[in-house]
């Protein structure tokens, strides 16, 4: 166990203070993060690979849908309006689909944010991925923070140029690399990759990787943590869904004040000494530039780095974990009103401790039923019911769709036997991947047939034509009702359409039209 006074003490300053709120257009100071270790570190790296292995390595994934399909997993296939994932495959008029998973995904957000905090931003957001990705490029070419802030002081020389353009260097290939594999999701990935570095590939392509590119680099890492700061709207909206069952990174200073770096002379004194010994180690990691002690502040990403430096520091004082913290607040005010005799004073550690140094029984600790109240169920509700209607619709829906539009002009035409027909457009969608032959009846209008403009059909009820995969077919179907049949100037009847293979049908309700002296 080490003494308060050879804790190293960091000279660090949060560039973002909540005490002293700089003015809107006033320059950046830069940060220069301190890498942090500990197990909220290596999730961060954890979450990092797995999102970074997602986005670059899915549009590699090959999934077989047959030979009349494209067999990448996910693709969005514009130039057919078609978006193919895994097995599944949405049309455009599908689209409710993709509309619900954005709902999903707000409401999961809500409910993520109502119960432990900003995790999306500190953990799983694309600034926030990208950015830690730079920083460890920056981190392995110009070293840690001091030798960083040593750098960035001093003189342009040979060592700091070379340092600064690779460093720059490896920053635009990420934003490369990043743009390419947003391209990939569009077209063939394996064809694309070969057409860009042949220069054969559409201008687009190459407008939208230097788009990409361009902005991972200029966001991830010139702007950083003012991407956070001025341009997300989330920081801003996230205090509607937080109440004081929300999990946040806190600062207990219920146990951390009064402050001191000489805790024995202190007491020596007399005098109340919490357990913070005002080192800056959470200053010195904060990607965000901030001084947690200060409580909640809108930089906060909530990414706990600040939590793992002060834990180490507390290891090595030999005093427990968790001065900062996840937590409640609940349970922070009612260690607060404990660590003041009810708020009547500052706060004094013996209060929240038993004489022989442990925590008092009095103490609130969180428990992971606490995020379980009426918000969560109402978000985890809302959430899980979207999602299941959502899966119900997918497993039940049709891949046989029938349209039908009646000749505007003329609405009906009298033949020289004084039957009368009517022209439609009919419209057979195949949605499988696969070649079907599909079976045309018409249902109602006794005695009357159809027959089929430039096809080899005889004039019937019912006839089979043969559809492509993932088509539409467009047939011109005349209607003819004998002269003696017609009883009124307008009678509704059915195409049915039918697969016999897959037993699939579907229905459309046409009018036919017919004179008045016709009667």
């Amino acid at each position: 166990m080490l003494d308060n006074t050879r804790v190293e003490r960091l000279e660090a300053e949060a560039v973002n203070s909540a005490k002293v709120r700089q003015p809107m257009y006033a320059a950046r100071k830069k940060i220069f993060p301190k890498r942090a270790s500990g197990s909220f570190r290596r999730f961060k790296w954890l979450v990092m690979a797995i999102t970074l292995g997602i986005y670059y390595l899915t549009p590699w994934l090959r999934w077989d849908r047959g030979a009349f399909a494209p067999d990448q997993a996910v693709l969005l296939d514009l130039a057919n309006r078609r978006f193919y994932f895994f097995f599944i495959e949405i049309w455009p008029q599908e689209f409710y689909y993709v509309a619900g998973l954005l709902v999903m995904a707000g409401v999961g957000l809500f409910l993520i944010t109502s119960t432990v905090g900003r995790a999306w931003c500190g953990y799983t957001c694309p600034q926030t991925v990208w950015v830690d990705l730079f920083l460890v490029v920056e981190r392995a070419i110009e070293g840690d923070r001091n030798a960083r802030m040593k750098l960035d002081a001093g003189p342009w020389t040979a060592r700091k140029l070379v340092l600064r353009v690779s460093k720059h260097a490896i920053w635009l290939v990420i934003g490369a690399a990043t743009g390419g594999a947003w391209i990939f999701y569009f077209a063939d990935a394996p064809t694309l990759v070969g057409e860009l570095f042949t220069g054969t590939a559409a201008p687009v392509a190459y407008v939208t990787v230097a788009v990409l590119t361009a902005t991972t680099y200029t966001f991830g890492g010139l702007m950083r943590e003012q991407v956070c700061t001025y341009m997300c709207p989330w920081p801003r909206i996230q205090a509607a869904m937080l109440d004081e069952s929300s999990l946040t990174v806190t600062y207990n200073d219920w146990r951390g004040e009064p402050r001191s770096r000489h805790a024995k002379k202190v007491q020596a004194a007399g005098q109340s000494v919490g357990d913070c010994v005002d080192c800056n180690a959470c200053v010195a990691v904060c990607p965000m530039g901030i001084d947690i002690r200060d409580g909640q502040q809108l930089e906060c990403i909530t990414c706990a780095l600040c939590i793992d430096a002060c834990d180490g520091v507390m290891d090595k004082l030999g005093r427990e974990r968790g001065l900062i913290s996840y937590a409640t607040l609940s349970d922070y005010n009612a260690n607060m009103m404990l660590a003041t005799a009810g708020g009547s004073g500052s706060v004094k550690p013996s209060l929240v401790r038993t004489a022989d140094g442990l925590f008092s029984d009095k103490v609130s600790h969180f428990h992971i039923r606490k995020i379980f109240r009426p918000r969560t169920y109402v978000y985890m509700g809302v959430w899980s019911l979207i999602g299941l209607g959502l899966l119900y619709s997918l497993l039940t829906r049709d891949r046989l769709e029938v349209n039908v539009l009646h000749d505007r002009n003329p609405q009906f035409v009298t033949l020289s036997d004084g039957s009368i027909r009517n022209g439609y457009t009919v419209k057979l969608l195949n949605m499988i991947p696969e070649p079907r032959t599909i079976v045309v009846t018409m249902q109602g209008l006794p005695r009357a047939d159809m027959s089929v403009v430039g096809d080899d059909i005889p004039a019937g009820r019912s006839f089979a034509i043969p559809v492509e995969p993932d088509r539409l077919k467009v047939l011109k179907v005349f209607v003819r009702q004998p002269a003696g049949q017609i009883q009124g100037t307008a009678r509704t009847f059915t195409f049915r359409v039918e697969d016999k293979a897959s037993f699939e049908s579907d229905e459309y309700t046409a009018t036919f039209n017919a004179p008045e002296i016709a009667r």
